[in-house]
């Protein structure tokens, strides 16, 4: 296990680094940037200071350097009878570097932002995974579920 590797909650001063990460992503995965890197990155950090009640970032540090990031968005569920206080969470942006992959960093990740949804009460956690990483996923808890369902919306217009 790497001692040297610290996971907690991202703060507000490294949230370029995390946008930096989160725009690597995209050219790893030979996406179009739809604005130039700068313009990103501050809109980024806007968005997540905007975004503090239903998104928290996890990262992933070895000597003071962030090499993975998982942002936890948290939504607020229908009260129930049973339970006035709802809520579930989607595990989103998991990003490992390239060069710190394949050695369980990730799953340290995924397993410390599960961690945090059990601290935050929550029903469930989902993720969309790509292909490559459903494997690491299964390894830490989740699974198929024949009664969680998603329907694909294309987008037409900006997001409010």
């Amino acid at each position: 296990m790497d001692n040297d590797i610290i996971i907690r909650p991202a703060a507000p001063h490294e949230l370029d680094a995390v946008a930096g990460l989160r725009w690597q992503w995209i050219l790893e995965n030979e996406g179009v940037p739809v604005t130039g890197r700068e313009e990103f990155v501050q809109h980024f950090i806007t968005w997540a200071g905007q975004n503090t009640s239903s998104h928290r970032c996890m990262v992933l540090v070895r000597d003071e350097v962030i090499i993975a990031m998982a942002w936890l968005a948290v939504l607020q569920r229908v009260p129930s009878p049973r339970a006035l206080q709802r809520a579930s969470g989607d595990l989103q942006c998991v990003y490992v570097v390239p060069g710190e992959r394949d050695g369980g960093l990730g799953g340290r990740l995924i397993d410390a932002v599960l961690a945090r949804a059990g601290e935050l009460g929550l029903e469930r956690v989902t993720v969309h995974s790509s292909p490559r990483a459903i494997p690491a996923y299964s390894r830490h808890g989740f699974e198929s579920s024949p009664r969680l369902l998603h329907a694909h919306i294309a987008r037409t217009t900006s997001c409010p």
